[in-house]
């Protein structure tokens, strides 16, 4: 196979190239960069912790939404056959905690 190119276009098929390879060099240069590769890494890692965070709100939003549906009925108004229960064990608790520790005071 007889290359019938002449040297001009020989030439110029060499600068070509030789500009391409510079750009693709750059290309390399920027992404390899300290820099560039840091920012990557923490795009990377506010993308996994948007991502975590936002599963983690969804968990909880749907746990609320549960525990409120136990006290809460569908039209608004509070369920007492449960929210009663609920306060006095509360209250207890509370009453509990106070007689503890006045008692580790004396």
């Amino acid at each position: 196979m007889s290359d019938t190119r002449s040297p001009a276009q020989i030439e110029a098929d060499i600068i070509s190239r030789r500009e391409q390879l510079a750009v693709v060099l750059d290309e390399i240069g920027v992404r390899v960069h300290p820099k560039t590769m840091i920012g990557d890494a923490k795009a990377k890692v506010a993308s996994t912790v948007d991502r975590t965070a936002g599963r983690a709100f969804v968990a909880v939003n749907r746990s609320v939404s549960d525990v409120r549906a136990q006290f809460v009925a569908e039209d608004g108004s509070p369920r007492l056959e449960r929210v009663i229960p609920a306060a006095l064990v509360v209250a207890g608790a509370v009453a509990l905690l106070t007689l503890s520790v006045r008692r580790d005071r004396r």
